[in-house]
C-alpha cells in the first residue's frame, strides 16, 4: 500500500509541472480521437515505445550513473520469445511477455555480475561488446530464423486482443500508453524507493556509498535488472506490431545508442527526462528524414541537423532539456 502511494505521489514538483503534466496526459488520452494520418499515429507510437525504453535505461543510466550502450540485447530477447512462442508454440502474447522479460533479466543477472566489476568507459565499452556478441548469436541461430528473422502469422479474425493482432494502429496505441503509464508511475516509486537513494548515492560518490554499507555491486545489479525489464516488455510489443523482427531491426548499436541518447538529451536522472527525450527526437527523426529524403539532394540533412541539436544541448547543459529547464527556473525565482 506504502508503494502504491508513493508511485502516485508527485508532490516534489512544482505545482506547475504538474499541471503541465496532466495536459500532456489528457493530450495522449484523446490523441486517437482527433483528426490524424497514419504517419502521425506511428510516430506517436514510437514515441511511446521510445519513452518507456528510456525510462527503463534512467533507472541505471540516470539513476544509477552508468552508461550502459547494450539495451538492445534486451530488446531482441523480449521480441524473439514472443515471436517464437506466438510461431512454433501457439502462445498468446500476454503469457510469452512476462516469460521474455524473465529470460532478458535472467541474462542481465550473468551478465551484469561481472560486468559491474567494471567501471566508466570500460563498463559502456563492455555491454556494447555483450550487446554485438549476443545478435551475432542471433544472426547464425536458425531454430529463430537466422539473419533473415522471422515473420509473425495472422492468428485467426481481428481484432485479436489475446495475440494483440488489430487492422487499426489505435488499439496498439492504447495498448502503448498504459504500458506508458505503468512504465511512469513505476519510475516515481522508483526513485523514492531504498535502490533509488542508494543508486544516487553511489553515483554521487560510490566510496562513500560503500562507506554507509551500501553494497554498490548488488545495487547496480538490480537496478540493472529493472531496466532490463522494460525494454524487453517493449521489445515483445514491438515483434506483435511489427509482424515481423530480425537482428539488425531488434539489436542493432543504432537502437542501444538512440535509447541512451533520448534519455541523456531529456534529462538522465530525472523523471521526465526520458519522455522529453522521446518526444524531441523522435518526431524530429522521422518528419525530417521523411521531408529530406524526398528532395533530391537533401538526403542525409536530416541527420546533421539531428546531430547538431543533440552537440548542442550536450555542450551548453550536460542534464540535458530538464537541466535547462531548472535553470531557466532557479533564475526566474532569484
Amino acid at each position: 500500500m506504502e508503494a502504491l502511494k508513493s508511485a502516485f505521489d508527485f508532490s516534489d514538483f512544482p505545482r506547475t509541472d504538474i499541471w503541465v503534466a496532466r495536459a500532456v496526459a489528457a493530450g495522449l488520452l484523446v490523441f486517437p480521437l482527433l483528426p490524424h494520418s497514419s504517419f502521425a499515429m506511428a510516430t506517436m507510437i514510437q514515441f511511446l515505445m521510445f519513452s518507456v525504453y528510456g525510462m527503463g535505461w534512467n533507472t541505471i543510466g540516470g539513476y544509477g550513473g552508468q552508461v550502459d550502450l547494450g539495451k538492445a540485447q534486451y530488446v531482441g530477447i523480449g521480441a524473439y520469445t514472443t515471436a517464437v512462442m506466438m510461431i512454433r508454440w501457439d502462445v498468446p502474447f500476454w503469457f510469452s511477455l512476462p516469460i521474455g522479460m524473465g529470460l532478458a533479466v535472467c541474462w542481465s543477472f550473468i551478465i551484469g555480475y561481472p560486468l559491474f566489476r567494471l567501471k566508466g568507459h570500460y563498463f559502456a565499452i563492455a555491454t556494447i561488446a555483450t550487446s554485438l556478441i549476443l545478435k551475432d548469436v542471433f544472426e547464425s541461430w536458425s531454430f529463430i530464423g537466422g539473419a533473415r528473422g522471422l515473420k509473425i502469422p495472422l492468428k485467426g479474425e481481428m481484432p485479436n486482443f489475446l495475440y494483440i493482432q488489430f487492422r487499426e494502429d489505435y488499439y496498439y496505441y492504447y495498448i502503448m500508453l498504459g504500458f506508458f503509464f505503468i512504465g511512469l508511475f513505476y519510475l516515481n516509486w522508483f526513485r523514492h524507493s531504498r535502490i533509488g537513494f542508494q543508486l544516487r548515492s553511489i553515483k554521487d560518490n560510490e566510496d562513500v556509498a560503500k562507506s554507509l554499507g551500501i553494497d554498490s555491486h548488488w545495487s547496480k545489479i538490480k537496478a540493472y535488472a529493472v531496466a532490463t525489464a522494460f525494454v524487453a516488455a517493449v521489445g515483445s510489443f514491438h515483434a506483435c506490431y511489427n509482424f515481423n523482427i530480425e537482428p539488425e531491426d531488434v539489436m542493432s548499436l543504432d537502437l542501444s545508442v538512440l535509447i541512451a541518447l533520448m534519455a541523456m538529451l531529456g534529462g538522465a536522472g530525472s523523471l521526465f527526462g526520458p519522455i522529453i527525450g522521446a518526444a524531441v527526437l523522435v518526431p524530429m527523426k522521422n518528419y525530417l528524414g521523411a521531408w529530406f529524403g524526398a528532395r533530391a539532394g537533401l538526403v542525409g540533412l536530416d541527420l546533421i541537423i539531428y546531430a547538431t541539436i543533440i552537440m548542442v544541448i550536450a555542450a551548453f547543459e550536460p542534464r540535458g532539456i530538464w537541466g535547462l529547464i531548472t535553470r531557466l527556473r532557479e533564475r526566474r525565482s532569484d
